[in-house]
């Protein structure tokens, strides 16, 4: 069976689509616009903190790193979030693939290996996300 969106009318002759709350405006999307890059910097500042302490005792320069490294993380996300859609595919993907790269080689340098291969690995896991990225982008615009 299909379903329509109701209709109402504006006053000036026209008719709209009303939208209630849930899937489709206002408070679902008001929770989902926070709720995931919130979720994402809690797993995130975790995950720094947990690698940074490196199986010793819990400390407040290791809580500090975690929530700052939350915030900033969040804070990038939303920000990439904004801009990106008015990027073309090209650099919306490689946006999104430098915000991958920079933010595993961060968690991963936390684990004491070397300059180096904190950048390959950091570079591999950019190139994955960037063809990822540009794939669904080329295939879906």
């Amino acid at each position: 069976m299909a379903h329509t969106a109701h209709t109402g009318h504006t006053g000036h002759g026209a008719r709209t689509a009303h939208t209630g709350h849930g899937a489709h405006g206002g408070l679902g999307t008001l929770s989902a616009t926070w709720a995931v890059p919130a979720l994402l910097a809690v797993v995130y500042g975790v995950w720094a903190a947990a690698n940074h302490r490196d199986g010793g005792p819990i400390t407040g320069g290791n809580v500090l790193l975690g929530v700052l490294s939350g915030l900033v993380f969040a804070g990038l996300y939303v920000a990439l979030r904004a801009v990106a859609p008015a990027l073309p595919r090209e650099l919306r993907g490689a946006a999104w693939a430098l915000f991958a790269g920079v933010s595993f080689g961060f968690l991963y340098s936390l684990t004491d290996a070397g300059v180096l291969r904190t950048a390959v690995v950091a570079a591999l896991v950019a190139a994955v996300v960037f063809a990822t990225a540009f794939y669904r982008y080329y295939t879906r615009e």
